[in-house]
């Protein structure tokens, strides 16, 4: 029989006959390798299942694993689904394996885990067990990279979770291709999920990200997996999120934030707290908005600068909002109440290091314009929160109780706010202001 061959591109996994310079599905230069085609029958084994009756299906009322890390929970759903395939993804150095083996030693506390890695040996992760002062009898250590060998040990050990730390240096010694190539990581991925969903034992993958912020490997890989959680946060804050992208047991779109201190991560549980500003009075050009981030309501301070510009095209800098939707609303404020920024700068930043995608931030963002254009302060202890259409009309946001929740028990006094039905369920304490229009929040936003 003879051997066929193909080459593959590394970044995106496109096949070609041939090998190309410069790949025509993701356009990046020189990222064809030549790999080995094997057929599927010599690579995945058999597994005997048969029909059954969707009324005759049992074990459906099986409860979650609860880690007890209350953010990592969070961003699951509740806990780990026994057979489920967890992907973890974020950039080198940002706290993915520090968390993976925290949670780990909490999932030890209950029942056997096998901690599986093929970039530290065992001497190294103890090293760094005892820095996050590991007390774990029933955590194994395996300083192994072939996924035969670690799946051999995690049914000799029974384990009941298994981590493997990373999905890029696990190979098969069933192909000739180096650990981390597209083949390798679509083969193991493909046999931890035949292997989890058979055991019904949960598995945690640790992966890499490129430059561009996706996970190395196919993007088949997101697609086999059950939950993938991106763990980010700039390198100058010491704060650390991470955020559901996929889950198939729980909400999407959900966020655990960490803090990262001396004995390693720490939950942190009033979250607005890092992305508020500390001082009484809010200073000229900043506004507090309310954004859900899944079933987390978050209190973030947006900050705008307006100055004159010395250049023929105004600039529109934006961090942590696209500069897109920056653009846009620049052009609302403009036509709807009047205002000159033709020949005004604008920089907008979200305090913190936060990415602010939500539609319902567009009214504070607007107010945080306004009030550095006219140079005043945003009245005291006051939320803004809604969507601007381009005529200028504020539009409801979805969970407004929710929200007004969050601002009452951080403190505030007054939420300007869509004009939308209410329940019952806003607390008294916090004054409602509700706005059809620009030209109605404008005259809200200040003071007097």
């Amino acid at each position: 029989m003879k051997l066929k061959t193909q080459y593959t591109c590394q970044q995106c996994g496109h096949p070609s006959p041939k090998w190309i310079g410069r790949c025509p599905s993701c356009q990046q230069w020189n990222t064809f390798v030549e790999e080995k085609v094997t057929a599927v029958s010599d690579v995945l084994p058999s597994w005997d299942s048969v029909p059954i009756l969707f009324s005759e299906i049992t074990g459906v009322d099986t409860p979650r694993l609860v880690t007890g890390l209350a953010e990592f929970d969070r961003v699951l759903g509740g806990g780990v689904v026994a057979g489920a395939l967890v992907l973890l993804g974020g950039d080198p150095g940002v706290g993915k394996s520090t968390l993976m083996l925290d949670v780990a030693t909490r999932l030890a506390a209950t029942s056997t885990v096998l901690y599986a890695s093929g970039e530290e040996s065992a001497q190294q992760i103890r090293m760094r067990g005892e820095r996050l002062n590991v007390q774990a009898s029933r955590l194994h250590v395996y300083a192994e990279m072939s996924i035969e060998k670690i799946l051999s040990a995690a049914e000799n050990l029974d384990a009941k979770a298994v981590i493997i730390d990373s999905i890029q240096t696990t190979f098969s010694e069933r192909l000739e291709m180096a650990p981390g190539s597209i083949g390798q990581v679509r083969e193991v991925a493909s046999r931890l999920l035949f292997w989890t969903k058979k055991n019904n034992v949960p598995v945690f993958l640790i992966g890499h990200i490129t430059k561009d912020g996706s996970i190395a490997g196919p993007k088949a890989l997101e697609h086999i997996v059950d939950t993938v959680l991106y763990f980010e946060g700039p390198r100058q804050h010491p704060h650390r999120i991470v955020r559901t992208i996929k889950n198939r047991f729980g909400p999407a779109n959900e966020l655990g934030i960490f803090e990262m201190v001396s004995t390693g991560l720490r939950a942190v549980e009033k979250a607005s707290g890092l992305f508020l500003s500390h001082s009484e009075k809010m200073s000229p050009g900043s506004a507090v908005l309310c954004c859900m981030e899944g079933s987390r309501p978050l209190l973030v301070e947006v900050q705008a600068l307006v100055s004159r510009t010395h250049f023929g095209t105004p600039r529109r800098l934006a961090t942590g909002v696209d500069p897109q939707r920056l653009a846009l609303l620049c052009a609302v404020l403009e036509k709807r109440l009047g205002v000159n920024l033709w020949d005004q700068d604008i920089y907008l930043n979200v305090v913190g290091g936060l990415q602010v995608e939500e539609p319902a931030a567009d009214l504070g963002i607007a107010a945080a314009i306004l009030s550095s254009l006219f140079n005043r302060p945003i009245a005291p202890s006051t939320l803004i929160f809604g969507e601007v259409d381009l005529g200028g009309e504020v539009r409801p946001a979805m969970f407004p109780e929710i929200r007004l929740k969050e601002a009452h028990a951080l403190g505030f006094k007054r939420g300007v706010i869509p004009t939308q039905p209410l329940s019952d369920d806003v607390p008294s304490g916090i004054e409602t202001v509700p706005v059809r229009n620009l030209q109605e929040a404008q005259a809200d936003f200040f003071e007097g």
